[in-house]
């Protein structure tokens, strides 16, 4: 029951995670049909420009400066760089955005360096939540998990209860009626784009610290998110939620599972011996998979339903 306890609510907060990182991603693709390759260096800009604000004024400002100045960056990008290659296509799009992503990296590198930097949780929030079964729940953890669902609430409220939400999806689906009513279409693609940057800021500040912040850290989380986005469904905000949920809790009860693969295998009444797949896999225990488990089930979910769990859109 402790093991259970334990690896499902930090399952939910690495899931969480997962969903502050891709909901930026969703919104892109969902409002502009762009899939940014660079969302993730996003991610990492937030950290190192939480972990440079919070040693001049501390964490709290951070929170708020740093998602800032990742969306302003964002916006801009979008404004100068892809809105001008937008009428030749997605492959184009793909490529600006793949390269902007090393771009931020050498950027990173030459700032703050090639190793990790000193970025740490906040005093106020460096210690246990509750205790159950003898062990302790970081408060940090919590604090991320209520952050993401603030941000969940925040994303649905404005996108369906606010003017600027209703001409957003608007402009998506009839941006000529929407600028033909004096709106400023460029500037709402700017606007999205600019937003769904500063999410992934806002992922950044929380999980730089809680993690690592290094200039590899895009690279470890980049495939992640796009695995979340498509087996959610391609521009759909439920299902990235679902999605970063499910992964983050089946990969979290895999990391902490020390029985082999094959003995699982057996449990479920399947009669195999260790000649059936080889020595190799008979010892390979689940811990071992867990990994790959994200981009097994994405394999899964392409394979029997390509639009995703809750999408609408074939891939």
């Amino acid at each position: 029951m402790e093991f259970f306890t334990i690896s499902l609510l930090n399952g939910l907060s690495y899931g969480l995670l997962l969903f502050m990182l891709s909901s930026g991603l969703t919104l892109i693709f969902s409002m502009m049909g762009v899939l940014n390759f660079a969302h993730a260096s996003f991610y990492m800009l937030g950290a190192y420009f939480a972990y440079s604000t919070t040693e001049l004024l501390g964490f709290w400002p951070a929170l708020v400066v740093a998602p800032l100045l990742v969306g302003i960056l964002g916006g801009l990008f979008e404004k100068y760089c892809l809105r001008r290659v937008h009428k030749f296509g997605h492959v184009p799009e793909l490529l600006i955005t793949f390269g902007l992503s090393f771009i931020i990296l050498e950027m990173v590198q030459l700032v703050w360096g090639t190793s990790s930097v000193d970025y740490r949780v906040p005093p106020a929030l460096d210690g246990p939540l509750f205790t159950i079964f003898g062990t302790q729940f970081p408060m940090y953890r919590g604090f991320m998990m209520l952050v993401a669902l603030l941000m969940l609430v925040a994303i649905w409220l404005l996108l369906t209860r606010t003017r600027i939400g209703l001409v957003i999806q608007a402009a998506l689906t009839h941006p000529e009626t929407v600028e033909s009513l004096g709106h400023n279409v460029p500037r709402v693609f700017m606007m999205v784009f600019g937003g769904g940057a500063a999410l992934a800021g806002l992922a950044g500040v929380i999980g730089g610290n809680a993690f690592v912040t290094e200039p590899g850290m895009a690279t470890t989380v980049g495939s992640v998110i796009f695995v979340v986005v498509v087996v959610g469904g391609m521009g759909s905000l439920s299902g990235a939620f679902v999605a970063s949920v499910l992964i983050g809790v089946i990969q979290t009860f895999a990391v902490g599972i020390d029985s082999s693969l094959m003995g699982a295998v057996k449990m479920l009444g399947v009669s195999i011996t260790p000649e059936t797949f080889g020595y190799a896999l008979w010892k390979l225990k689940i811990s071992q998979i867990a990994p790959i488990l994200p981009y097994m089930f994405l394999v899964l979910i392409l394979i029997f339903r390509p639009k995703g769990l809750l999408g609408t859109r074939e891939g």
